[in-house]
């Protein structure tokens, strides 16, 4: 039953990362003009990382109570840490950046948030194949 949670909660995580990657996220800027699309970006990142970093620590610590401490552990931990790094260290630099209107390392920077979520979409993928 807690492989089951486990699998469910991956898949979970997956389903939400490809809908706000691929729905949300675009639908936001096509359909609201900048200022809107920047307020609602930037309240809605927040819980997005949130979410997805309460879920991803449920499974990191259902898999530690299995003691199976196998690559399913370590790329769900990665997973939880790159949610808290991006969600506290990388986001208030993208939202720093463009405020200060820093278009260079704001590219960068959320390049880098692109690149993190990339990676965590194929741990997951990874996780749910195994």
């Amino acid at each position: 039953m807690i492989e089951q949670s486990i699998t469910y909660l991956t898949a979970i995580l997956l389903g939400i990362m490809l809908f706000f990657s691929f729905v949300v996220a675009p639908s936001t800027f096509r359909f609201l003009n900048e200022e809107y699309a920047r307020k609602f970006i930037r309240g809605i990142f927040p819980l997005y990382y949130l979410l997805n970093l309460s879920i991803s620590l449920i499974a990191v610590l259902l898999i530690a109570y299995l003691s199976d401490f196998s690559l399913k552990f370590y790329l769900m931990l990665s997973i939880c840490i790159l949610f808290f790094i991006s969600n506290f260290i990388l986001m208030p630099l993208i939202n720093k950046f463009k405020d200060k209107g820093d278009e260079k390392s704001f590219k960068v920077s959320h390049f880098m948030s692109v690149l993190i979520n990339l990676v965590q979409m194929i741990f997951l993928i990874i996780i749910l194949i195994k």
